[in-house]
């Protein structure tokens, strides 16, 4: 077991390295070795260097959202004992995206750094409301009601969403456009602006996963080995909803990364949170990553966007993990 762990987390990197450079020569234009070596450098002589250009900051943010999201799941997983947890199940990613149309629509919002943190907002509204909400009745916050308060209010946030944008054609397509979740046209400057928050957010992980690990065991066990139960959930839930919030702002909602990914490493290295969190990084990234190359193949001369590749591998996984797990709690 030992040695299966070594080789997932020292294949991860490499596997990373390896579809970083796929990404950054695969698209609508193939293009030469000496293209791609001469447009990391930034030149933009030719069509072709000017795409490798263009595909470099969306590769970067491929793999910074799809590591916040995958390590998002682990800790909203976590926190709540509930296999279900997702930023998109749980309606966080629904938050975030209802919260930036409200601010483009009604208060003109235009800087780039609004964005994030009226996502963030966002998403930390929903995350308190769907709890609430999972907390009502006998049995608080079970796995079962958490995921229907999520989906309800993921319908509802999504409903209001287009309620907002029906009157507002000037600004309907390119929202519409932004919540299908794509990384295309991405910016370096983009990419920077929400580096701090992951950064942030991924620090708040590796220093949570100890807890979580106490949390697994239940309030009470958890308590009694000395960890203040209440101050984790909200630290780890603040990190979850900072990175849920700064790949949302960015690349709009995208689902399914942050379900998909926890339950794999659990299959494949364990359920020790210590290393769980750092395989989800590496993990998200490499499955975003992959995920925005096959929406550029197989839609020919066009584009998939990579919030559509995520659904579709990521349903079945969602009614794989319903069917075998029961909704039980982790």
């Amino acid at each position: 077991m030992n040695r299966g762990r070594f080789l997932w987390f020292g294949g991860l990197p490499a596997a990373l390295l390896v579809c970083i450079a796929l990404s950054v020569s695969i698209g609508v234009r193939r293009v030469s070795l000496p293209d791609i070596l001469a447009g990391l450098g930034g030149s933009t002589e030719n069509i072709g260097r000017a795409a490798v250009v263009k595909r470099v900051p969306r590769t970067f943010m491929a793999a910074l959202a799809g590591a916040a999201l995958g390590v998002s799941g682990v800790l909203m997983q976590g926190v709540t004992r509930n296999p279900l947890a997702d930023p998109g199940i749980l309606g966080v990613n629904s938050g975030a995206a209802f919260a930036v149309t409200l601010g483009i629509a009604y208060f003109d919002m235009a800087a780039s750094y609004t964005y994030v943190w009226t996502a963030i907002g966002g998403a930390a509204a929903a995350a308190i409301l769907v709890y609430m909400i999972g907390s009502l009745g006998a049995g608080g916050a079970a796995p079962l009601k958490l995921a229907l308060a999520g989906t309800a209010a993921s319908v509802c946030l999504s409903s209001l969403i287009t309620a907002v944008l029906l009157p507002r054609n000037d600004i309907a397509g390119a929202v519409r456009y932004w919540l299908i979740g794509g990384v295309g046209g991405v910016t370096l400057d983009r990419v920077a602006l929400v580096l701090p928050f992951i950064i942030a957010g991924f620090v708040i992980g590796f220093l949570g996963s100890g807890a979580l690990n106490s949390l697994a065991l239940g309030d009470e066990l958890g308590a009694s080995l000395g960890e203040n139960v209440p101050a984790a959930r909200i630290v780890c839930t603040i990190g979850a909803v900072m990175l849920c919030g700064a790949a949302t702002a960015v690349c709009g909602p995208i689902g399914f990364v942050g379900l998909a990914v926890p339950h794999a490493g659990r299959m494949l290295i364990g359920l020790d949170h210590r290393r769980l969190v750092p395989f989800a990084a590496f993990a998200g990234s490499l499955f975003l990553i992959i995920a925005d190359i096959l929406g550029r193949v197989v839609a020919r001369p066009g584009e998939l966007e990579v919030g559509i590749v995520t659904a579709f591998f990521g349903a079945p996984v969602f009614i794989w993990i319903v069917r075998k797990h029961k909704v039980r709690e982790l």
